[in-house]
C-alpha cells in the first residue's frame, strides 16, 4: 500500500503539470507520436537534437476536432512572467503524512525561437527518502513557449524512473504542412496547442473574475488532451509552508478523446495578488488526496 501511495503522489504531481503520465502508463521507452486528428500518425524522428530553430507555428488560439472545441478569448493582458523566478514545492500524500517529492518551476530567460519570442520555464522534480527507495524519480522538463500566448514551440522530457531514463525533445508543429527543422522530432498538434508548463503560465494570466471557462489542448509528450479549467472559488483562505495566502481556486479537468478521466480531480490555488503565484496543487484520489505545496519563492 506504502508504494502504491508513493507512485500515485509522484505521478499526480506531474500529472498536475500534466507531464509524465504517459510514459509512467506504457512502456518503458515509447516514441513520441501524432495528436493530429483525424488520423493519428508517428512523428517524424531523426536522431539527432539540434538548437531551437524557427517552428513556424500557426499560433491560432483555436482547436478543430470533436474532443477540442475553441477556448475562451482570455482578456488583455495583464501578467507576464518575471524571469529568473523560482518556485519551489514539497509534494505530500495525507495519508503518508511526511513529504513525498520535490518540484521545482523556474522562468528563464524570454529570447528569440526562430523567428518567435518565448519564455524558457523549465520544472524538475525529484522523490525525497525514503520514499525514493521504493519510487526514484529524478525528472527534468523544459518548455519552450510563444511570448504572445504560450502555446508550444519545443517541449523536452528529461525522465530519470527507476533506473530507466528517456531523453525527448519534440517541435509541436501544428500544421501537417510546416517540415519539421533539421536535427530534430517533430509532434503533429493542434493549433493553440501548449504543452503542461505554457499552460500553467497561461492560466496564471487568466483575468478569472471576467473569464468563466478556458479550455486548450495540451500535448504532454505522448498525447494531445483536452483541458478545461474554470473557477471554483474566487477567494479562499489557502496555508502553505510558504505562508498564509488569499487565492482563487480553479478546477482542471482532462478530456482523453472526448471522455473526462475521472481518476481524480484537479485543483489549481492561484494568490489573488500581482504575481499570480501558483500556491497550491490538489489532486483529490480514490483513495487520498495528493498536496503539492509551495514552500518558497523567489
Amino acid at each position: 500500500m506504502i508504494k502504491k501511495l508513493v507512485r500515485l503522489a509522484v505521478i499526480f504531481l506531474l500529472l498536475l503539470l500534466l507531464g509524465g503520465l504517459i510514459y509512467w502508463k506504457t512502456t518503458k521507452r515509447p516514441a513520441p507520436v501524432s495528436s493530429l486528428p483525424p488520423r493519428p500518425a508517428p512523428a517524424e524522428k531523426n536522431p539527432r537534437t539540434a538548437h531551437p530553430s524557427p517552428a513556424n507555428p500557426s499560433g491560432d488560439l483555436s482547436a478543430a476536432g470533436p474532443a477540442v472545441k475553441k477556448e475562451s478569448a482570455p482578456p488583455a493582458e495583464v501578467f507576464a512572467p518575471r524571469p529568473g523566478e523560482t518556485l519551489e514545492y514539497e509534494a505530500t500524500v495525507t495519508k503518508l503524512n511526511s513529504t513525498v517529492a520535490n518540484l521545482k518551476l523556474t522562468v528563464n530567460e524570454k529570447r528569440p525561437f526562430g523567428a518567435k519570442p518565448s519564455w524558457h520555464f523549465q520544472a524538475f522534480a525529484h522523490t525525497e527518502n525514503p520514499y525514493r527507495m521504493v519510487f526514484e524519480l529524478d525528472d527534468q522538463f523544459d518548455s519552450y513557449s510563444d511570448a504572445r500566448n504560450m502555446t508550444s514551440l519545443q517541449y523536452e522530457m528529461h525522465l530519470n524512473e527507476r533506473g530507466q531514463k528517456v531523453d525527448s525533445v519534440q517541435r509541436l508543429l501544428p500544421s501537417v504542412e510546416d517540415p519539421p527543422p533539421d536535427g530534430t522530432s517533430a509532434a503533429r498538434v493542434l493549433p493553440g496547442t501548449r504543452d503542461p508548463l505554457g499552460l500553467l503560465q497561461f492560466l496564471r494570466g487568466v483575468d478569472w473574475s471576467k473569464t468563466p471557462e478556458v479550455r486548450s489542448p495540451v500535448y504532454d509528450g505522448r498525447k494531445l488532451y483536452d483541458t478545461r479549467a474554470t473557477v471554483s472559488t474566487s477567494a479562499t483562505a489557502v496555508t502553505v509552508p510558504a505562508g498564509k495566502f488569499t487565492a482563487t481556486k480553479i478546477e482542471i479537468r482532462v478530456f482523453d478523446n472526448g471522455t473526462e478521466m475521472k481518476d481524480a480531480h484537479f485543483f489549481l490555488y492561484l494568490a489573488n495578488d500581482t504575481a499570480r503565484t501558483p500556491v497550491l496543487m490538489e489532486a483529490v484520489l480514490p483513495v487520498a488526496t495528493a498536496r503539492v505545496e509551495l514552500t518558497r519563492a523567489k
